[in-house]
């Protein structure tokens, strides 16, 4: 028999199954550096700007495209003259076999006139063709441009992860550190009550909780401000308990620098090779046909005196010698930016190559670092272990026996630190390569 409230009831357990699923899941999820560098790159408000280029793009080619339309021309005037065109032969002085009476009208000293002329481009010497190129390749560059605008949030975004990174190891070595000063406090206070240590003992391990409870507040507080600049790069809202991906420590990288710089560095020679061909283009002759058709006061015939309709049809070269004049300039002026790109280039180049360079000096300096960090936290310890027993055995004071508690901690936070800044500086690296 259907029962609704046992129903309702699994109704319910399933859906507080489910949220109390997809709260474990979004518990241990862990969010990547390289989770990062997509979304703050797709979050980063200058990204909008491809599909304005892209729009540019569209619109330029296509106002080059309709060059090739008919195009119509409309005019028309109104004018006044102080003389008009006057045939200078007196008839009546003139002997004719029988007489003639002739008389040649005089045109009126206000004319009227209204034209409408179409014309369509056959040949334009390739200079549309030529203008095509060069907006796709001023396009490219404006795209070539914006990547590498985009491409430098990568290194502000290691900042802010391998910040993040770092706090979390202090905070997590800062706990044992003080699990470590409970415990040395309450066997402190043990050996008080036997007479091996006094006030004055407990005191300094009391002191020396409350710093390391001031170093935590610290670096907790470093952490939410690198996290809070996380979340605003990347357009999400995290978790002050979120988990960040420790990247693993590899050092595997291709010799060749691929940088978006190069593809910018390309693109502008492309850029100047287009405007070199629409040069060019630019001292050829154009050939077109026309159409003309007009109405005024006088028409063609000029010796009608009456508004009059008539049209004109033919074919028309056009050639505009005037760009051999600055051609020679502008061509110098072209192979001066292609020089220029190429010395920026080869500079760009030359300050890549020492950065990396010193790059990797700063990866094999932490390498051999973190080998020898392993060594001091171990003889570290075998020194506080030793000063422990004499405290116990009364031969070595509380004070001891802070001091190489202490030590022993700079050593361990030592070691992360050396950790986490090789880690940065291969993330660097990879920024610097590529």
């Amino acid at each position: 028999m259907f029962n609704y409230h046992t129903l309702q009831k699994r109704y319910k357990k399933s859906i507080f199954l489910l949220l109390a699923f997809l709260i474990t899941v979004q518990t241990f999820a862990q969010l990547s550096i390289e989770d990062c560098y997509e979304k703050a790159m797709a979050n980063y408000p200058l990204v909008r700007q491809y599909d304005l280029i892209e729009q540019t793009r569209n619109y330029s080619l296509s106002n080059i495209g309709k060059t090739w339309l008919p195009q119509i021309q409309l005019s028309a005037k109104a004018s006044y003259q102080s003389d008009v065109t006057k045939i200078p032969i007196d008839f009546s002085q003139v002997s004719f076999p029988q007489p003639i009476e002739m008389k040649i009208p005089e045109l009126n000293k206000d004319q009227y006139g209204a034209t409408v002329e179409m014309s369509q481009t056959l040949w334009d010497g390739g200079f549309s063709s030529a203008n095509s190129k060069t907006v796709k390749a001023n396009i490219d560059t404006e795209k070539a441009e914006l990547d590498v605008s985009l491409y430098a949030l990568k290194e502000r975004v290691n900042q802010l992860f391998f910040g993040i990174l770092l706090c979390d190891a202090l905070i997590e070595q800062n706990r044992l550190f003080q699990d470590e000063l409970q415990q040395k406090f309450d066997h402190i206070n043990a050996l008080v009550k036997s007479g091996l240590a006094n006030q004055a003992d407990v005191n300094a391990v009391k002191a020396e909780q409350l710093k390391a409870k001031q170093t935590f507040t610290q670096i907790a507080h470093n952490r939410k401000a690198n996290l809070q600049m996380l979340a605003a790069f990347i357009g999400e809202k995290l978790d002050e308990n979120i988990s960040l991906k420790k990247p693993e420590i590899t050092y595997l990288l291709s010799k060749e620098i691929s940088r978006p710089e190069l593809s910018l560095y390309d693109s502008r020679l492309v850029s100047i090779d287009a405007a070199r061909n629409e040069l060019k283009a630019g001292l050829m002759p154009r050939i077109g046909l026309f159409f003309t058709v007009g109405y005024g006061n006088p028409g063609l015939n000029m010796l009608k005196n009456d508004f009059s309709a008539y049209y004109i049809g033919g074919i028309r070269l056009t050639w505009n010698i005037g760009n051999l004049y600055t051609f020679k300039n502008s061509q110098n002026l072209l192979n001066s930016n292609r020089n220029a790109i190429s010395i920026q280039r080869e500079t760009f180049m030359f300050n890549t190559s020492l950065s990396r360079s010193s790059k990797e000096n700063e990866i094999d300096k932490y390498r051999e670092m973190l080998k020898l960090d392993d060594e001091i936290i171990s003889l570290q310890s075998s020194v506080k272990l030793s000063v422990e027993s004499k405290v116990n055995g009364g031969t070595a004071g509380v004070n001891d026996l802070i001091h190489e508690i202490i030590a022993e901690e700079l050593a361990k936070q030592n070691k992360i630190l050396h950790e986490i800044e090789m880690l940065q500086a291969i993330y660097s690296l990879k920024f610097i390569v590529n």
